[in-house]
């Protein structure tokens, strides 16, 4: 809170100086205590002129998802308004998981600057180094439990939405839960909902976007279908505008599920979607299943045309698009 004060304070005349007594004034702290903050702030990549005489200037802010810098401008009502910052966790869905059991607000949101062990669907590893991010967004939406894995696809449509035009790249979406710019994916999505029949405690959303991630670091396994933001556009993204228009986009498109238009969310999934029309395999608990996807329901199950022109829905799986010359 304190940190945030002096921020505040600075940041009414970045670049300009503000006498020492006008700092401590506006934060309600010492002299003392605030050199001691500066020092923190420092430490945390902020680049504070300091003189005797002159008093204290803020040069730069940096390139991270601190919580005064994500709130400073974040035009929400509620999502993003309530933030947990970690320098690194072991996943951001187990902690928000632990902070929905324990009452946190819907809209809450933790962000953390590297993952330990993020998850992917199916269990698996998610890289979560440092320059991506890497965020989970609590939500208690009233709504019968069976309609949770619509916000796999309402998550989807945003971060789509929000790639193409702030980045203007070739972004679409990977069913179920991957965001492709070209062919190559840059985020993935991991919803997870606690409820029993007939009732919906909360669902958490992960998202995962490598954003300023160096993909020539990954495991040669991961590299070639993996892509960055950086990398596509070949410069250093700010994080943090990027962060709040997705924010606020997605606060958006999820007030409209919770009145009730999801048939015209979904509608923007498929315009968004790589898969419909594509020959996919869909590897599901040792078995491959392999078909044309020709559509998507309105719970997100996909449709695959078998070969013999049979219709099979799948509910769940790892999507592979298959080259068109393997059809």
């Amino acid at each position: 809170m304190v940190k945030k004060k002096i921020l505040k304070t600075l940041n009414k005349k970045k670049g300009m100086y503000l006498k020492e007594e006008e700092v401590t004034s506006h934060a309600g702290i010492t002299a003392e205590e605030l050199q001691n903050e500066i020092e923190s702030l420092k430490s945390d990549g902020y680049i504070i002129d300091t003189s005797l005489s002159e008093g204290y200037r803020l040069v730069e802010s940096p390139n991270r998802l601190l919580p005064y810098e994500l709130q400073r401008e974040l035009e929400t009502k509620y999502i993003g308004q309530n933030v947990h910052y970690f320098k690194e966790v072991d996943s951001t869905n187990e902690v928000a998981k632990k902070l929905a059991e324990n009452g946190a607000v819907e809209g809450t949101i933790i962000i953390a600057e590297s993952q330990s062990r993020g998850r992917g669907r199916r269990g698996k590893r998610w890289l979560s180094p440092e320059g991506g991010v890497w965020m989970t967004i609590i939500l208690r939406p009233d709504v019968s439990p069976v309609k949770a894995p619509q916000l796999t696809l309402i998550t989807g449509v945003a971060v789509a939405q929000t790639l193409q035009n702030e980045c203007q790249l070739d972004v679409g979406i990977k069913w179920p839960n991957d965001i492709l710019i070209g062919d190559k994916k840059v985020c993935g999505i991991l919803t997870e909902a606690a409820a029993d029949k007939e009732f919906l405690d909360y669902v958490v959303v992960g998202i995962g976007i490598d954003l300023n991630v160096n993909v020539e670091l990954f495991p040669p396994e991961l590299r070639d279908g993996a892509t960055s933001l950086q990398f596509e556009l070949e410069k250093e993204i700010y994080s943090v505008e990027l962060v709040q228009k997705f924010l606020k986009n997605f606060e958006n498109i999820y007030e409209d599920f919770k009145e009730g238009n999801f048939p015209e969310i979904l509608s923007q999934w498929r315009k968004l979607s790589k898969t419909i029309g594509k020959s996919v395999a869909v590897h599901k608990k040792g078995r491959i299943v392999l078909g044309e996807a020709v559509g998507i329901t309105k719970d997100g199950i996909l449709i695959l045309e078998m070969e013999d022109g049979t219709l099979r829905k799948i509910i769940s799986g790892e999507c592979i698009h298959r080259p068109s010359e393997n059809v």
